[in-house]
């Protein structure tokens, strides 16, 4: 997993914020809204952004909606800590779970509540966005030098393009089965077809309206472009971004007793050379993946 490269990035970063820009402005998405981000959320990135982070604030941000603070005790008393001492307050919660972990928890809450799901198309979405995040996470604890909360961040938001479109675009629901279905062509391909976007790009406009690290904001537009994978032209730490996401992924479908995708297919050997990993740490991944997954 080769280091990034600043100028390369920068570069990538610019012209995926240019395309976005050039697409709401005279292309498909001028008539896309995205929500905006939830003030709770834009209080807790600022907090976490200080160099020493106010315990406090994210304290009184928690406890600042009911339902918030009750999932915050539910992951602190999930199954993954069996054995302790139930937790009763947020204070308590957060000192189980640490900073990291009750940020992403958060997170994953405040941006549930704000892009609502009621579509029998994607009824099980933000369950699925939340293991991929999950996974992430795990992954980055095996890549030294990757970033946790950028692995988590990207999980969550991958595919978040999905819930917008079918909120905003007429007949997305319809293109949604037609894409499963159809093997001549990409999933992104008919989604292009029948609305002239797709959702890597959606999400990628919403990462960049909700202020989502750089990074993580052009993994998600590039994460069904995995020919990318390997290429020097690619900074690395995108590359890294969608090659692990790919693999957790795949791991995610694993526990769950389906098939592996298409893009596993052809691509699994360039994103396992890219992360230099081996079939023998998939394996031994999976393993210790589950137990967080079935707490899920």
């Amino acid at each position: 997993m080769p280091t990034s490269s600043h100028a390369p990035q920068a570069s990538r970063i610019a012209a995926v914020q240019q395309e976005l820009d050039a697409a709401r402005r005279s292309g498909p998405l001028r008539e896309i809204v995205i929500p905006p981000c939830p003030e709770l959320l834009v209080r807790l990135q600022a907090t976490l952004g200080m160099p020493e982070p106010d315990l406090t604030e994210v304290a009184r941000i928690a406890a600042s909606d009911v339902a918030m603070s009750a999932t915050l005790m539910r992951a602190a008393n999930s199954t993954l800590f069996a054995g302790l001492q139930p937790v009763s307050t947020i204070g308590q919660a957060m000192n189980r779970l640490g900073l990291e972990k009750t940020a992403q928890v958060m997170t994953g809450f405040m941006a549930q509540r704000a892009l609502r799901v009621d579509s029998v198309h994607l009824k099980r979405f933000w369950e699925r966005a939340t293991k991929r995040a999950l996974a992430m996470s795990f992954i980055a604890e095996k890549l030294p030098g990757m970033s946790a909360d950028l692995a988590h961040t990207y999980g969550l938001f991958c595919h978040v393009g999905m819930p917008v479109m079918m909120q905003r675009l007429k007949g997305y629901g319809s293109t949604m089965v037609e894409a499963a279905a159809r093997r001549d062509r990409p999933y992104i391909a008919t989604e292009n077809a029948n609305h002239r976007t797709d959702h890597a790009v959606v999400g990628a406009l919403v990462a960049r309206v909700w202020q989502l690290a750089p990074e993580a904001m052009t993994a998600i537009r590039l994460h069904h472009d995995l020919d990318m994978l390997g290429r020097p032209e690619a900074d690395a730490e995108v590359q890294t971004l969608v090659a692990a996401g790919l693999i957790a992924e795949h791991m995610m479908r694993r526990h769950e007793g389906e098939d592996a995708d298409s893009d596993w297919h052809a691509h699994s050997p360039a994103a396992m050379q890219w992360l230099q990993m081996s079939e023998d740490d998939l394996l031994i991944w999976e393993e210790e993946l589950r137990p967080t997954l079935d707490a899920a």
